[in-house]
């Protein structure tokens, strides 16, 4: 499902798409009639109708799929919305002023893959360390491989690219993302972000100027996610403790919501009481920070499995303020709980 279908007899309109499918790294399947492309349909990836042929495809009654455009070269003629509603279509592409849009789509194309993990982060209580967890995920993924990006859903907390030292680093934050609509390819966005060693980071800076940083909008944030887990392996969120409809829309992406947890008597009490924020806890689970805790007591009284126990590391403070992240080697107290999160067994060595 990752090949483009490109249904088309003219031949000027073709060699368009086909240079804009060479740019997207993208090889097309190509039918010349109606019929033709009835046979691929289904089975493709994309579907881009020509102009010429959209009446003659529609007469054929295709099944309704999604990803279906027609496209046409030059002026876009009145009649053919009709036509491009008959088969089903999305838009109406016109061609070559949507050339860059078409581009990233079949790049987008070319970036398909099994679904990223998304990961949430979420402090049990203040303090507990759940941003600095979350970026020991993303170092820790990225060392095995994976490619990652972070991305910071709270601006009140101390900035994912600071953690991960990138906050010097060039790169589009949401204050640009929130400015923008229309549709987010994951190239560009994985292109844009600031990157290290395999993480990506998607943080705000205004803050840093000790501005306050604007409000998260719902599009933009639905962008994002779904740019990054098309364009990554893992995905890791930090999420802010305070409740909205952006926050609902956020967990609801994730896979698995993960509650760092500091195993005092105020600090459990906090995150019984964060839990049950969620009605549904089945993606629910808790990470607790402290080697002496018996973390089947600590899952009882929150009522959510336990997946990781860690120590206090020693000279995470000054790991982080050397801009070297908070994972300096996998085999530390915070590599190792990253990595029976993320389910790593393969031996990973020091992050670079």
């Amino acid at each position: 499902m990752t090949t483009p279908l490109f249904a088309t007899r003219d031949q000027t309109l073709l060699d368009e798409l086909l240079r804009l499918a060479a740019a997207a790294g993208v090889r097309p399947d190509v039918a010349a009639d109606a019929a033709a492309a009835l046979r691929g349909w289904a089975g493709a990836g994309l579907v881009l109708v020509g102009a010429d042929l959209a009446a003659e495809v529609a007469r054929l009654m295709p099944p309704r799929r999604p990803g279906v455009h027609v496209v046409a070269w030059g002026v876009v003629p009145d009649d053919l919305f009709r036509a491009a509603l008959a088969v089903g279509a999305e838009s109406v592409v016109g061609l070559p002023a949507s050339a860059a849009w078409l581009t990233e789509t079949l790049t987008d194309l070319g970036d398909a893959g099994p679904p990223a993990t998304t990961l949430g982060v979420l402090g049990g209580s203040g303090g507990a360390g759940a941003t600095t967890f979350a970026g020991a995920l993303a170092q820790v993924a990225a060392a095995g491989g994976d490619r990652v990006l972070a991305v910071d859903a709270d601006p009140l907390g101390p900035g994912l690219d600071r953690v991960l030292g990138l906050e010097h680093v060039d790169g589009v934050r949401w204050e640009a993302l929130c400015q923008t609509t229309g549709r987010l390819s994951a190239r560009s966005l994985r292109d844009a972000v600031p990157r290290r060693s395999g993480v990506g980071v998607l943080t705000w800076q205004a803050h840093r100027r000790g501005a306050t940083p604007p409000t998260l909008q719902a599009f933009a944030v639905r962008e994002a996610l779904s740019a990054g887990a098309r364009g990554h392996d893992v995905v890791v969120v930090d999420l802010p403790r305070h409740v909205d409809g952006v926050v609902d829309e956020v967990v609801s992406r994730c896979d698995r919501v993960l509650l760092v947890v500091s195993p005092s008597v105020s600090g459990t009490a906090a995150a019984v009481r964060t839990v049950a924020r969620f009605p549904d806890r089945s993606r629910l689970a808790a990470v607790v920070r402290g080697g002496a805790v018996d973390p089947d007591r600590v899952g009882r009284v929150l009522g959510v499995p336990v997946l990781a126990t860690m120590r206090d590391q020693r000279g995470l403070a000054e790991s982080i303020d050397l801009g070297l992240g908070p994972v300096r080697s996998t085999r530390g107290p915070l590599g190792r709980a990253a990595r029976e999160v993320l389910g790593l067994r393969r031996p990973v060595g020091a992050v670079a």
